[in-house]
């Protein structure tokens, strides 16, 4: 259960990264009048169509001793970064983006902008609406986009094996044990991990239909 434990440490931490950080994208990206801002959608949506390890790839090559990621970190910590959980999780962060940054968007720009008017002729400047308006408006958004990048992470495989190889309670995620207990041919453990990893996704998944559904939600009308 190990490897679950730190799948599940490394979900979540994607998880409140991405939501930090896709937030502010998001905003930008559903608000922005740029002509251009189609070239910023398309690298964000990259990672859905790149192939895991292609991605794990040139990770591996920036955060490895000679790469600038990897330099830096080693300047500023005294070790690198690649191999380790901290690759995991920037890789992670870089390979789930879209799966927070999308719903993000699509809830935002669902958002009347009649109230965002209201807001600004009521004085409200820019961060107060987004606080007071968008951000309660668009809570599904948020939650579909927390719940989607966890499960997005804990089933991730190429690119954990490319940045973080198989280390014991370091890197080893639960898919990687499972792909390890199958090439060992202990079909028994591996599919009970498989049963462990498929009902969090499953219950994961519920999640983010019920809040879509409205079957529910804490701000759900009654």
């Amino acid at each position: 259960m190990e490897a679950l434990w730190l799948s599940m440490k490394l979900a979540a931490c994607v998880a409140v990264i991405l939501l930090a950080i896709g937030t502010p994208m998001a905003y930008g990206l559903a608000f922005s009048n740029w002509r251009g801002k189609f070239l910023l959608e398309s690298i964000v949506a990259l990672p859905l169509v790149l192939p895991p390890t292609v991605l794990g790839f040139y990770a591996l090559v920036a955060m490895g001793p000679r790469g600038p990621l990897g330099k830096l970190w080693i300047a500023l910590f005294g070790h690198g970064l690649a191999f380790t959980f901290g690759g995991l999780i920037l890789s992670s962060v870089l390979y789930s983006l879209p799966f927070a940054v999308q719903p993000l968007i699509a809830s935002f720009e669902g958002v009347d902008r009649k109230l965002l008017d209201a807001s600004a002729v009521l004085g409200a400047g820019g961060l107060r609406t987004f606080c007071r308006v968008i951000l309660p408006l668009s809570l599904p958004g948020a939650v579909t986009a927390a719940v989607l990048s966890f499960a997005h992470t804990l089933g991730e495989f190429g690119v954990v094996l490319m940045v973080g190889g198989n280390l014991a309670g370091v890197t080893r995620t639960v898919s990687i044990d499972i792909y390890d207990h199958v090439q060992s041919l202990e079909y028994g453990e591996a599919n009970r991990m498989a049963l462990v990893l498929l009902a969090v996704s499953f219950v994961v998944l519920s999640v983010v239909y019920a809040v879509n559904r409205r079957v529910w939600t804490p701000w759900a009308a009654k």
